[in-house]
Parts: structure tokens; sequence; C-alpha cells
């Protein structure tokens, strides 16, 4: 039945568990795992020196590039084949609009992400996905 499953992670134990819920899902099922990591574009002031601008945009992609390695790594160990993405904006809004665009039959996603400094999913990222989303979505607690 779901065929193609997209996992949102952030690196919270949530969201692991939501990898290993989807990982067990595509063993059963001979599924297509994508998992997508969604960093929210930080509010850029007026002023700000472009060099702090340029470091913090580095920060966020070798932070991402490391949780979408470990997500690899530990998909190769299962023996799961996935593709991996990243994504700056909205973490919700991405989240459903790339379900749409890539013709995920399932998303599955921790109920709570890291907190609102560093965090991706809150617990109202999750609710705003199971709005918005045209296929089923799988909450992991």
């Amino acid at each position: 039945m779901f065929n193609r499953i997209l996992v949102a992670i952030d690196g919270s134990k949530m969201s692991e568990k939501a990898l290993k819920s989807a990982f067990n899902f595509a063993k059963e099922r001979y599924s297509k795992i994508g998992v997508i990591h969604v960093e929210k574009n930080l509010g850029v002031t007026e002023g700000m020196p472009s060099a702090t601008i340029d470091k913090i945009f580095s920060e966020q992609s070798i932070e991402s590039e490391d949780l979408l390695n470990q997500a690899s790594s530990f998909a190769e160990k299962e023996g799961i084949e996935i593709e991996v993405q990243f994504v700056m904006g909205e973490p919700a809004i991405q989240i459903v609009k790339k379900a749409d665009e890539g013709n995920y039959q399932l998303i599955i996603m921790g109920s709570r992400g890291l907190g609102s400094i560093r965090g991706l999913m809150l617990g109202s990222v999750s609710q705003k996905v199971s709005q918005l989303s045209h296929c089923p979505v799988l909450i992991i607690k």
C-alpha cells in the first residue's frame, strides 16, 4: 500500500524513531524511502555583515549534511536504499511540497523536534503537516 515513504528528520530522538519506523515499513513492504531535512530560514536582519550570514548558512549546511550522512549510513547498515533531500524554508510546507512532488504515499515524522531555537519539527510542525498533507501522516511518539 505504501510504496513510497517520506521521513522527515531533524536530529532529535523522535526523528530517529521516525527513521527506524520508516525502515521497518520499507523492509516489510519493499517501500522506497525518501529522507528530508528542512532548515528553517534564519532571520537575517538588515545590516548584518555578509561574513556573518555566510558563516550561519555554512554551519547550517554542514550540520544538515552530517545529519543526512548519518541517515544514509544507518540505512546502508539496514540494507535499505534511501534518497536524501536538504531543503531550506518553512518546515511543514516544504515537507508537504516534497511529498507531493515525489508522489510519496506516506509521511513519517516525530511528534516533537529539537526545540524552537535549533529545532525543525516542533509539535506544531507535525500537526501542520498532518493538516496540509494529501497523503497519510504517521506521527511517531
